[in-house]
């Protein structure tokens, strides 16, 4: 193969995505399953509109590529609702890295290299841009719940310290941001769609 070839069949393997569904649901399509990849796009525009909020500079093109790459690995490993058992959460971080290793392989060099490098930082969230990406990936399901009257976590009986613990990437990396959530957290508890712990 050449390297369009190899660009063109990864390009035509991460169109599965869109066949990956997610616990969050759509309001706006009579609340149905959302997609990976409209998880991803979703994401990735948020992350342009408030990267304002960081408080330290980060790297708005690389992050909106972490945030649509992130789940290309649910092609291999299905997703894996954010309150799931630890077990599970273990498993599905060995199921992720394989499927890693294999559909980025399908690129041609370097870009194969680049774009799982980039993965494994958003995964390990220790720079500043991996952290921002991770807290914005965070935040969204986060507003998707709250604008459908507590949506996942109510279906799920989600606890008010799971809500907390999953957003504490935005803790002192966007003050404003982590305050929004917490208020949102305790107007979520008050209208009981989280249980009080």
């Amino acid at each position: 193969m050449n390297k369009l070839e190899n660009q063109l069949a990864f390009i035509f393997e991460i169109d599965r995505l869109k066949a990956v569904y997610r616990r969050t649901m759509v309001k706006a399509d009579n609340n149905r399953a959302e997609n990976s990849a409209e998880h991803s796009w979703h994401i990735a525009l948020s992350a342009q509109i408030l990267h304002e909020y960081a408080e330290q500079p980060v790297d708005i093109t690389r992050v909106t590529t972490m945030l649509l790459i992130h789940d290309i690995v649910e092609i291999d490993a299905g997703d894996l609702f954010a309150f799931d058992d630890e077990s599970l959460q273990q498993a599905q971080e060995e199921k992720e890295l394989a499927a890693a290793k294999r559909i980025f392989s399908l690129l041609p060099e370097p870009q194969s290299t680049q774009m799982q490098a980039l993965w494994i930082e958003f995964e390990q969230a220790e720079t500043e841009d991996a952290r921002f990406a991770k807290s914005i990936d965070r935040l969204l399901p986060l507003v998707q719940n709250m604008a459908n009257e507590g949506g996942s976590w109510a279906v799920n009986k989600i606890r008010k310290q799971q809500v907390i613990k999953r957003n504490n990437y935005l803790k002192g990396l966007s003050p404003k941001l982590w305050q929004y959530v917490n208020d949102q957290i305790e107007l979520a508890c008050a209208k009981g769609w989280l249980i009080e712990d």
